[in-house]
């Protein structure tokens, strides 16, 4: 198998932690030994991205988190604010000892909020992406704005060499013109292929696993992962 997946998201609150938990559920549910991983984590406590997908998993193995920090802000900006070290060659090869790991099949990769938010140093997400090399599922929004932003992030990794695997268009319901239309629009100006992912019950973390497969057709992340 390949090292896994990478979640990146169009901004942040668009959904790349219900995609993680629902990649990484799905995963392990067909056997595939997988494990979601968290680089730096903000805003904590309350937020913990992973412990949701672990919940969702039912596992707490089934991700890690590789720092956190109680300012909901960039990652280098809190880390500033807090007075601590926050390296992006420790965030990295964390990332990768995970990845390497051999009980780990692969590893689900979660993003912190989009592409250019700042990560350690002088680097960003995006840095962080291409260094791993993983295949990429973009998560954005479903409404009107989202064309833009997802061709323009799409773009930006393809640049770097990035593969985009699938994009995701999150809390899907068509209630307008414009989500009706953003799935084949998208389609069209990016080349990579749209899933859409209704608004999920998440009144159990489960939720999102079950959800996710459910609400995606043409593409599966066990494809993405097999040699």
């Amino acid at each position: 198998m390949t090292r896994g997946l990478f979640v990146a998201g169009t901004d942040t609150g668009v959904g790349k932690t219900v995609a993680t938990a629902g990649l990484t559920g799905w995963l392990r549910d067909a056997g595939v030994e997988a494990r979601a991983i968290k680089p730096a984590q903000t805003g904590h406590p309350p937020d913990d991205d992973a412990a949701f997908v672990a919940e969702a998993c039912g596992d707490a193995d089934a991700a890690t988190c590789l720092r956190r920090l109680e300012p909901p802000l960039a990652p280098r900006v809190a880390a500033e604010r807090e007075g601590v070290d926050l390296s992006y060659e420790s965030i990295r090869e964390g990332c990768k000892r995970v990845l390497d790991d051999p009980a780990v099949d692969a590893g689900v990769v979660e993003g912190i909020g989009g592409l250019r938010v700042p990560l350690a140093g002088e680097r960003e997400v995006i840095d962080l992406v291409a260094d791993l090399a993983l295949p990429t599922v973009v998560v954005a929004r479903s409404g009107l704005g989202t064309l833009n932003h997802t061709a323009l992030t799409v773009d930006a990794l393809e640049r770097r060499g990035v593969e985009v695997a699938a994009i995701l268009l999150n809390e899907y319901e068509g209630a307008s013109v414009a989500e009706r239309t953003n799935p084949a629009e998208i389609e069209r100006m990016t080349g990579v292929g749209v899933e859409t992912v209704p608004p999920l019950d998440l009144a159990e973390p489960s939720g999102a696993v079950d959800g996710l497969r459910d609400a995606v057709d043409e593409w599966s992340p066990i494809d993405a992962v097999e040699d």
